[in-house]
């Protein structure tokens, strides 16, 4: 019996071929135990690989679960669009609408539209999230290399979550988001605390014109790793704006992955009562997963 299992490779909020973030999709066409999730994962070593079933459930859905390298995951942004574009492009005999995901904190609706230049969109709508604890930024701004006074200090520092949780870091300017690194051991005392090791800085000023924020994600995972654009962290924006700038109803643009050769562009809506993320995606391999039962 052939039991290699399709997998697809796909660049999440990307304008062009390996750009944005990359993410790999497995379609399970039967079950995959845990650790040999967890191994696929690792082996391909991106900030997240995908396993989603072959067939929907009888309401439709289509069982995901999200590994790390090093963890399984609830939620986070680009896994969950790039999941629904494999879905919709290599699952369904007709081009759906909207697709949706089973997750581990409940489903997730995938929807797709097109932009003015043609470009197939996919957004989710972000599920509740919990504005959590805030930092002093005299106990943030070493964990990012950074002084204090690069830190923008007319919104605060703060803790959002949504099953996964981050550190959300308003800071001054560009220069300062680029000079930006996570240092574990001056994060340590934070982490102490149970704060989590996942850190979104942004700001106002953009490379380019035609976005509005501009933003970075360090994350552990081993070691700490840089996301080229974030779907979750976009998402904690959204609420973190709607709470602390009085946005009840806007659309941006956030850049992101420059620092990485991987600029992405995630399109954000906030409404008074939901979050939306979107972007395109753009496949880059499709091919088969060897043995991905029977190895050892």
């Amino acid at each position: 019996m052939n039991d290699n299992f399709p997998i697809f490779l796909v660049d999440v909020f990307a304008q062009q071929r390996y750009a944005g973030n990359p993410l790999a999709v497995v379609i399970c066409t039967q079950p995959l135990a845990d650790a040999r999730m967890q191994n696929i994962a690792a082996e391909m070593n991106f900030s997240e690989t995908t396993f989603v079933s072959a067939q929907a459930t009888a309401g439709g859905e289509y069982s995901t679960r999200i590994f790390t390298p090093v963890r399984e995951i609830a939620f986070t942004g680009h896994p969950i669009l790039g999941t629904g574009w494999v879905v919709r492009h290599h699952l369904l005999s007709t081009a759906a609408k909207r697709v949706c995901l089973a997750l581990g904190f409940g489903p997730v609706s995938v929807e797709f539209d097109t932009d003015a230049s043609g470009t197939e969109l996919c957004w989710f709508d972000a599920p509740s999230m919990t504005l959590g604890a805030t930092i002093d930024p005299r106990r943030m701004a070493p964990a990012l290399g950074l002084e204090v006074r690069d830190i923008d200090t007319q919104t605060p520092i703060q803790v959002i979550g949504a099953g996964t949780a981050a550190i959300l870091v308003p800071l001054r300017d560009g220069d300062a988001l680029r000079r930006c690194r996570l240092d574990l051991q001056a994060f340590a005392a934070l982490a102490g605390d149970g704060y989590p090791p996942l850190v979104y800085p942004f700001c106002r000023e953009t490379r380019a014109a035609a976005n509005d924020i501009a933003a970075r994600f360090f994350f552990e995972a081993r070691e700490v790793r840089e996301d080229p654009a974030t779907g979750n962290g976009a998402a904690f924006l959204g609420a973190y704006l709607r709470q602390h700038s009085g946005a009840r109803s806007t659309r941006l643009r956030i850049e992101q992955g420059h620092e990485l050769q991987r600029p992405s562009v995630i399109h954000l809506q906030i409404e008074k009562d939901a979050v939306r993320v979107g972007g395109a995606v753009v496949p880059t391999l499709a091919g088969e997963l060897l043995h991905a039962v029977s190895d050892g």
